[in-house]
């Protein structure tokens, strides 16, 4: 039995993919709009939680509200219109969209419903001007075949991209609205999946289900995948936001350390006699005075800012907050504090002495408000409400941590660690959407898109491998790397299919893993460079720097690129003559051992500029020439 199975570990998970529509979900907006393009408006607005019908107001609508912050919306109208500014009633539905969907949903074997029904979401995070985001089921059931392991498809849903953040402090969020409304797929499976590696094959092979529809988005951003996580004993974790493939395992791991360590201190503080109300009924106690001179850069500034230094006792709590590594009590209660009361951070007493507070201080924290060897106790700078209502959130966390994991809402991390959004929302978040009109879903329809279903990937990969010459991998990393229309483009130019797809794929991985910013390149700088290597303008084997050297610089052409690098092949009439030269200077009885040397001296010079099969070629001729 694998350790995750001893934990009980059981992950759902929700990919969503951006459809590659005309329009918008329910306006005639682009869906694929240009950021930046024409004049800049922008709007502020505040947004706040309001009562379901039956009088119910959703958790995750309090917090956001409660953050009080300023929400600004930068737009184009070029990109965005009316509906999105929720200033005119949405469009019907996006039929194109719809078609995508329902294709989707053929292929994972799920019922469609009669009618799509749309509905309204409470999110008021700012992510949607109207408070709102629109939803809408098109189809239930359904299943997935994962290595021979059966993952049941829950639902399979259509809704309206959110606005993207710009930027974002405990003030104020700003968004940019071209990408509100773009179509989204959602395709949710059970929670049945029991290790990392389950999850990200599953995710691997939804991906592949809806490319092959041919009917999404590519590129860094038109993807994401949510994960549901909990073990025996914990709450639900949702963890959102996880874009990159690779990042799940890391991703699911953590997350079963983390609520595996929150286990472990549970039964710790139980053992202690350590009580939720005991920690419940701690006061809040200002210690403003004891910081007065400090040392503490940080301490320093937000007094010197009007702030004040609050302090709260933990009973029972010493040792516990430092944990192991990245996995610790006391990030849980700094990421609570940093959400809810929007402060930088906190101090807590196992990590002090240290950030310039002194042992002095650190005495007089704990007589002031009077922890013994056995208590914690966590320090907040800033603003009083803010570190207030940081604490208040921090002491119910700590009363938590006594008996329970709370359900939560988390965003993954680019290393792979979460950290704590909000509270899940509950189901006092959902009601009809009334100003558009249901999309019947007739027998015709579905008909009619079953007998034009995509062919599955696996014939796709056969096609590649009969047509190109590819091995099975390289046509499933062409495949998966989602350039196949650019593979099948370029080498209609003339370049070898094994070397576009090399490149294709691991080229850009590595050059990924090296730190450029390969998300800039586009098929154009793609299809550019390949075409300057079929002419003979520049070698193959500049593939790596030049399209570095265009991910960097974007504005760049190929050509412009080659240039810059100083990597454009020279006129072949130069190369014929060197080679002349270097054949010349070898007495002829040495000519035929020569000819590994002489090659090493034209890659010396030529690397990256002229392909070395040419100057091979050219050498093997001009040796064979010169024979008596």
């Amino acid at each position: 039995m694998s350790i995750y199975e001893e934990l009980g570990l059981k992950v759902g998970l929700e990919v969503h993919r951006q459809l590659d529509t005309r329009r918008k979900l329910f306006c005639g907006c682009s869906a694929s709009p240009s950021e930046g393009s024409g004049p800049r408006l922008r709007i502020t607005r505040y947004l706040r939680e309001t009562q379901s019908e039956l009088g119910e107001v959703d958790q995750a609508a309090r917090f956001e509200s409660r953050r009080m912050r300023r929400i600004v919306y930068e737009f184009s109208p070029a990109s965005s219109c009316l509906v999105e500014l929720d200033e005119e009633p949405p469009h019907p539905l996006n039929e194109e969209a719809v078609r995508i969907a329902l294709t989707v949903a053929l292929m994972l074997k799920a019922r469609p419903v009669d009618e799509v029904h749309v509905m309204r979401k409470i999110v008021i995070d700012g992510s949607n001007t109207s408070g709102f985001q629109r939803t809408c089921m098109v189809a239930l059931g359904g299943e997935l075949s994962v290595d021979g392991l059966r993952v049941p498809i829950q639902t399979i849903t259509l809704e309206e991209d959110a606005a993207r953040i710009v930027r974002s402090d405990a003030d104020e969020v700003v968004y940019d609205l071209s990408r509100l409304g773009i179509p989204l797929i959602e395709v949710s499976t059970a929670p049945v999946l029991n290790s990392p590696s389950e999850v990200t094959r599953t995710a691997e092979a939804i991906g592949r289900a809806l490319r092959a529809t041919r009917g999404v988005k590519r590129g860094l951003g038109s993807v994401r995948q949510d994960l549901n996580i909990s073990i025996k004993g914990s709450g639900l974790m949702e963890v959102k936001g996880v874009q990159e493939l690779e990042l799940i395992p890391r991703v699911v791991e953590y997350e079963v350390r983390r609520l595996r360590h929150l286990l472990i201190l549970i039964e710790e503080l139980r053992s202690r006699g350590v009580r939720p109300e005991a920690v419940e009924s701690q006061p809040i106690v200002d210690l403003t005075g004891v910081f007065e001179g400090s040392s503490s850069r940080v301490i320093r500034r937000k007094i010197g800012e009007g702030g004040v230094v609050l302090g709260l006792r933990l009973p029972g709590f010493a040792g516990l907050l430092k944990g192991e590594g990245d996995v610790r009590l006391g990030r849980e209660l700094s990421e609570y504090a940093k959400a809810w009361g929007g402060v930088e951070g906190i101090f807590h007493s196992d990590e002090l002495p240290g950030y310039g507070i002194g042992e002095e201080e650190v005495r007089a924290v704990r007589e002031t408000l009077g922890a013994g060897e056995r208590d914690a106790f966590v320090l907040v700078a800033g603003r009083e409400q803010k570190a207030r209502e940081a604490l208040e959130a921090v002491r119910s966390r700590a009363a938590q941590a006594v008996y329970q994991i709370p359900d939560e809402t988390r965003a993954a991390l680019a290393d792979g660690t979460t950290c704590y959004m909000r509270p899940r929302p509950g189901s006092a978040r959902m009601y009809p959407e009334t100003d558009i009109p249901p999309f019947p879903v007739s027998r015709e329809l579905i008909e009619e898109i079953e007998r034009s279903l995509p062919p599955p990937l696996e014939s796709v990969a056969a096609s590649l491998m009969k047509r190109f010459g590819l091995s099975s991998q390289l046509a499933w990393e062409v495949i998966d790397s989602e350039m196949l229309e650019e593979f099948e483009e370029i080498v209609r130019l003339g370049v070898s299919p094994s070397v576009v797809a090399s490149i294709l794929t691991e080229g850009l991985k590595q050059l990924r893993r090296e730190g450029a910013p390969v998300e800039n390149l586009t098929p154009a700088h793609i299809r550019g460079y390949f075409a300057l290597v079929s002419r003979g303008a520049t070698a193959k084997e500049s593939a790596l720097p030049v399209l570095a050297e265009l991910a960097k610089n974007p504005s760049l052409t190929a050509e412009e690129a080659v240039e810059r690098l100083g990597l454009k092949a020279p006129p072949l009439e130069e190369v014929v003559a060197f080679i002349e030269e270097l054949v010349g200077a070898v007495p002829q009885d040495e000519r035929r051992s020569a000819a590994g040397r002489l090659m090493g001296e034209l890659m010396k010079r030529y690397r990256g500029r002229v392909d070395g099969a040419l100057l091979n070629k050219l050498l093997m001729e001009r040796l064979g020439a010169q024979r008596p």
